[in-house]
């Protein structure tokens, strides 16, 4: 991961995210030289990996729909906004990925299918759950336990412009993740890599 990380100093412009930037059709997204694929953990993506996924994401996710027809009760436009449609998604994506290698056994593109059949009712469930539909968002409602805050009022965002709402969500995405690397590799010591003590700003 340390490699992929951007220069800390580089800015994420909204404008420069192309949902269609080295995509290829015959692949649906995925990169024959990164090698075999690999589950993403979407919680420990470096920022620059982080905007790889999400525009791979995006990008098979409308292939999927175009190509299956699938309503906005299954995937509905504003799926980036719900970890939970997040997940699944991703986790079905990495399955396509595998059933279509070309190293794949041939029965395996059958077996995702099988597959999708039962993912495509857990995203009507998680959708349900959800509240969001085709013209408008909201978050995802959260039970409060007994010792927390209550959760806060759920609202819903009329949807105008899905594509150009993606593009903002994804650069605030990174932007929140590009200064998360650049305050914990504030706390580094230049000299050893190792964690500064707080109480000592200079490093001794």
């Amino acid at each position: 991961m340390g490699e992929n990380i951007p220069d800390p100093a580089g800015e994420v412009n909204p404008d420069e995210i192309d949902l269609d930037d080295d995509f290829d059709d015959d692949r649906m997204g995925s990169d024959v030289s990164a090698g075999p694929p690999h589950p993403v953990n979407w919680n420990l993506l470096s920022a620059h990996d982080l905007e790889q996924e999400w525009l791979e994401l995006n990008r098979w996710v409308d292939w999927l729909r175009h190509t299956y027809g699938l309503p906005a009760s299954v995937i509905p436009p504003f799926w980036h906004h719900h970890p939970e449609l997040v997940w699944e998604l991703s986790a079905l994506h990495l399955h396509w990925l595998c059933a279509y290698d070309p190293d794949q056994n041939g029965s395996a593109p059958l077996g995702w299918h099988r597959d999708f059949a039962d993912t495509r009712q857990r995203l009507r469930d998680w959708v349900a759950a959800s509240g969001t539909r085709l013209d408008r968002d909201r978050p995802t409602r959260q039970t409060a336990w007994p010792g927390e805050d209550p959760a806060p009022p759920v609202e819903d965002t009329v949807i105008i412009d899905r594509d150009a709402e993606f593009v903002q969500f994804v650069h605030d995405e990174v932007r929140a993740r590009q200064d998360a690397e650049d305050a914990f590799y504030a706390t580094l010591d230049e000299a050893t890599g190792e964690l500064r003590d707080p109480s000592d700003p200079q490093g001794r």
